[in-house]
């Protein structure tokens, strides 16, 4: 039995269980640093399958490591579990019905993410034992992807500087090697403190906190034609300061989230924001707090690791889909825009999606050369500090946007299982092909220095800075 039958045959043989575990993450859908039900099934499943499990990992009560040591190099999986808040969705219905008002879920789809993770790092583990080969596997159990930056973090606490390859992926609509860079970001709440008073009785003796929020949004606004052109502002008011229109707002609150393709641009043009709201609150007579929630760097790709995925996902194949998943792929489609399905790339330019059916089975080859798509991930911290590999599966109907109910209604479909599996499968075995080719990590490795370019990695969140469960 060779590597790749070897593998196939392990996560074919224990898929209930991962079914299971991902179904379980679903139903349970928590969001940033509050993911401890999650969390705690995570560790259980770490240690029923002989994985040694430290917890609190750098002092964040939902993050952990689950380490089988036999020597050799450290190969590192990462798993996200944590999910949005009021996306919460029924399960294989073909329109927008919550299972409860205002509730959480997993329409980033982190609940097979880090449960195809789960079982690439435990299918390695026992061909480490099954052929006596000296390799250590790491599961990071990595919170609060979503608006928290868990890992980076876990980067800033030295937890990654010993791994020598990393892997992960992605829940999307398709499947292929993740070639290109990411925006970094930094996320920061600004809130403004007042002074009441009747509006109509007294409004000359009120300072309104509110209107240095709306002040701050369209000095930002004005901002946008000032700044790089791959630069995003993003902002949500999350406290308006009552409800009461006769009433001289005391106290609002924005979050702020700007991103940009490095993080010394996202810096320069935080403190340019900041000056904005400092300004807001010199107009209004208010008082101004700014404070520093999380970031995250860019992602740098590996195109050695890359190479060796790309041929092994193109070895195994990619989702395999039935008829009934084929209808139930079509209504969701049906429920989508025509901007939806043209943005089925994800951003993505020059690929072919081969837009014949309403799910994908083809590898999508990889674009070739410097890429920066708009989105961010604290996979990018991990990169910065170790070579990294990560890929998309298909696992939902093509042109399902994330962060929709129509990902949630997917999340527990068989097509989004057998690409969990599928990818379980995919990780494992490029880690085998790495383990078993040494100068493919040396390679890596070396590629990796030659991209940091002589730079030392800094962590993008200050060292005063904790992680923050608050959500807007």
């Amino acid at each position: 039995m060779n590597d790749k039958q070897w593998i196939e045959q392990f996560i074919n043989e224990t898929k209930e269980k991962w079914i299971e575990t991902s179904d379980f993450l679903w139903e349970h859908p928590e969001i940033r640093f509050q993911e401890f039900q999650s969390a705690e099934y995570l560790i259980q499943r770490l240690r029923d399958e002989g994985f040694q499990v430290t917890e609190n990992v750098a002092n964040i009560e939902t993050a952990f490591i689950g380490e089988y040591n036999n020597g050799g190099p450290i190969i590192a999986f990462l798993g996200e579990y944590d999910a949005l808040a009021n996306l919460s969705q029924e399960s294989g219905v073909t329109e927008q019905s919550p299972i409860e008002v205002q509730g959480n879920g997993h329409g980033c789809g982190h609940n097979l993410l880090g449960t195809g993770s789960l079982a690439a790092a435990v299918a390695l583990k026992n061909y480490i034992i099954e052929y006596n080969i000296q390799a250590t596997v790491r599961y990071y159990g990595c919170p609060a992807e979503e608006g928290g930056s868990g890992k980076t973090f876990m980067v800033r606490e030295g937890v990654f500087d010993d791994v020598d390859l990393s892997l992960t992926w992605h829940p999307g609509p398709l499947t292929s090697v993740w070639s290109f860079s990411t925006l970094a970001n930094i996320q920061a709440y600004i809130r403004f403190k007042g002074k009441s008073s009747h509006a109509a009785a007294a409004p000359h003796l009120g300072r309104s906190a509110l209107d240095a929020v709306e002040l701050t949004n369209v000095g930002i606004n004005y901002l946008r034609e000032h700044v790089i052109q791959e630069a995003r502002m993003h902002y949500a008011v999350t406290n308006t300061g009552g409800s009461s229109p006769n009433v001289v707002q005391a106290e609002a609150e924005g979050v702020y989230l700007i991103r940009a393709p490095q993080v010394e641009q996202c810096v320069d043009i935080f403190e340019r924001v900041k000056k904005i709201a400092k300004g807001a609150a010199l107009m209004t007579e208010t008082e101004v707090e700014i404070i520093f929630d999380k970031a995250c760097s860019n992602y740098i790709p590996n195109q050695t690791i890359n190479e060796l995925l790309e041929e092994t996902l193109s070895d195994l194949g990619g989702t395999n889909y039935s008829e009934k998943d084929l209808k139930f792929a079509e209504k969701i489609q049906g429920t989508l825009t025509k901007s939806d399905l043209d943005n089925a790339s994800m951003g993505i330019d020059g690929i072919d999606l081969q837009l014949d059916k309403a799910l994908s089975k083809n590898i999508i080859p990889s674009p070739k050369g410097d890429m920066v798509i708009p989105g961010s991930t604290d996979v990018g911290d991990v990169s910065w500090v170790a070579p990294t590999a990560q890929c998309i599966m298909a696992t939902c109907a093509i042109g399902t946007p994330l962060h929709t109910w129509q990902m949630v209604t997917q999340g527990k479909s068989t097509f989004a299982h057998n690409g969990m599996l599928q990818v379980a499968k995919a990780l494992s075995l490029t880690a085998i092909r790495a383990i078993n080719d040494p100068k493919v990590i040396e390679q890596a490795k070396k590629e990796h220095i030659k991209q940091l370019k002589n730079k030392q990695y800094v962590s993008p969140i200050p060292e005063h800075v904790q992680p923050n469960s608050q959500t807007e």
